[in-house]
């Protein structure tokens, strides 16, 4: 879409010329959308049900945008179970909780693919978007942190289903969804553009480009792009770019699959093995996660036992009902915004928002949310939420829950065929996920800029969400700030009742530590 500066205030008007634009509240002008014009009659029952045609879209679209959807996430089936066992414990085991139980790395492995798999498909089924769900991270990190240091992995996992249950109560009664419509589409421009940039620098972590050292980050090793890894990554993203740029159809999926099979012959000619030994063993220039190598076992048997592992008022009686519900409360607000932040970023991308940047029809996409975190408490594997990741879909054509019944389909394959899954390394994904990014910072145009009071919300809401590895810390820092300056300049009538009580749960959140430590 072509680029168009925001009109000063007293002359903006909508791209319809219909009605000015609220300057004042952050309120972008309005641009058509892709999705409209005339109706289209629909082919059959699936094009109805999915609105295939309607979203202008077709069936071998929605099929490789949820091919790209599930290439770009699969990587979550072998890095879940390493963040869940990889704090140690109180004996010093890594993945042990208090109680000493470590748990089993297969079995992990098995039901984080089988939930997602089930989970997204019942998000194509009935929330009918191309949204992806998995374990959420960050809230597994969250979930090992207190699994090794206060609860066993079953009390956690109950406090994991509480919450999901208590947020599956907030959408029923319309809470959650008014929630989102409450926040200003200024803040919702700003998620969309935060999640653009921390998507960028997920991939370029996830590649070595950027890695932690003195005083934050350094580039590649010692300041240079070193190792056979990162340049299969710079490989991956040039071919990718040039795909893109020529409108190529696929792009992202083809990028993703020819990168994989260039990393595969450089591994079987270089050997270079993984960035992590299993010795402790560190090798800079090695591969961050899974070694590209074909496997020797194609099929594995599943490992279901983790299945209904979960206690869910154990940690009650273990640190008392405050410590509890703090935890709870954490583990809630995290998961609530990281997926508001999801649904407006990849609904942006896809121009399925509304003219004040709402998702329309979003009860069902909230509740199939909110479900899947209590069934990723109840498998054992951590809270399961909607992935932002699905942005890529997005950007290679998905619009509808088809897409989201291909990337499930493939996710319960893979639960069988976890060994092939782990043949493509995260810097095969990772150009993906940084043309993405790319994509999405092209929403930067929808903001004001003339208004200090808006500006300094939304680069606090854009700058956190990278910087901090966190959608969850950008909003809060946005909310927060929003209402603070609202009120600072005598424009408390621009806020909307529920962003007072928003802006005081994030300041509760944000002093969770010391609460913590109080009680």
């Amino acid at each position: 879409m072509p680029d168009k500066s925001r009109p000063s205030a007293g002359a903006s008007v909508t791209a319809t010329g219909d009605t000015p634009a609220d300057v004042s509240a952050g309120t972008p002008p309005t641009t058509p959308r892709r999705s409209e014009g005339p109706r289209v009659k629909p082919k059959n029952g699936m094009d109805r049900y999915f609105e295939i045609s309607a979203r202008r879209s077709t069936v071998s679209r929605e099929v490789r945008g949820g091919l790209t959807t599930f290439f770009t996430m699969a990587y979550i089936v072998v890095l879940n179970p390493i963040i869940l066992t990889s704090i140690a414990g109180p004996d010093g085991v890594p993945g042990a909780d208090v109680e000493g139980t470590v748990l089993p790395f297969g079995s992990i492995a098995a039901v984080t693919a089988l939930l997602a798999g089930a989970l997204t498909i019942l998000m194509g089924v009935v929330g009918r978007y191309p949204f992806a769900l998995a374990t959420g991270l960050g809230i597994n990190a969250i979930v090992a942190v207190f699994a090794a240091t206060q609860l066993s992995w079953p009390e956690v996992m109950g406090l994991v289903v509480l919450e999901g249950l208590l947020i599956t109560v907030l959408v029923l009664t319309g809470f959650r969804k008014a929630v989102f419509e409450a926040i200003p589409p200024q803040l919702k421009t700003a998620i969309a553009v935060g999640i653009g940039f921390f998507l960028t620098i997920i991939g370029l972590a996830d590649a070595g480009i950027i890695r932690p050292g003195t005083p934050l980050i350094t580039f590649g090793v010692g300041g240079q792009l070193a190792g056979w890894p990162m340049l299969v990554f710079v490989v991956g993203l040039l071919l990718t770019s040039v795909l893109v740029v020529r409108r190529v159809k696929g792009a992202l999926l083809i990028g993703i699959v020819v990168t994989t099979v260039i990393a595969i012959v450089v591994e079987a000619i270089a050997e270079i093995g993984p960035r992590f030994g299993a010795d402790g063993a560190v090798n800079d220039r090695g591969w961050a996660l899974q070694v590209p190598a074909l496997p020797g076992d194609i099929v594995g048997v599943p490992d279901f036992s983790l299945l209904g592992n979960f206690s869910l008022f154990g940690a009650f009686e273990r640190i008392g009902v405050i410590a509890a519900l703090l935890v709870v409360f954490a583990i809630m607000i995290a998961d609530f915004f990281d997926t508001v932040g999801t649904v407006t970023a990849v609904g942006a991308e896809g121009d399925l928002l509304d003219e004040k940047r709402n998702l329309p029809r979003s009860q069902p996409v909230l509740l199939v949310d909110s479900l899947a975190a209590a069934a990723g408490g109840a498998g054992s594997v951590s809270s399961n939420t909607t992935y932002i990741e699905s942005t890529a879909g997005v950007a290679d054509g998905a619009r509808t829950g088809l897409a989201s019944i291909v990337t499930g389909l493939l996710f319960l394959v893979a639960v069988f065929f976890t060994p092939l899954v782990a043949v493509v390394p995260t810097e095969a994904a990772a150009p993906a996920l940084v043309i993405v990014g790319a994509l999405m910072i092209s929403q930067i145009r929808h903001l004001a800029w003339d208004d200090m009071s808006l500006v300094i919300p939304a680069f606090l809401t854009i700058a956190l969400m990278p910087f901090t590895y966190s959608i969850t810390n950008g909003i809060g820092a946005g909310v927060v700030s929003f209402v603070l300056l609202r009120l600072a300049t005598g424009r408390r009538r621009d806020v909307h009742p529920l962003m007072w009580v928003i802006a005081i749960l994030f300041v509760v959140y944000f002093a969770l530590e010391p609460l913590q430590q109080l009680f």
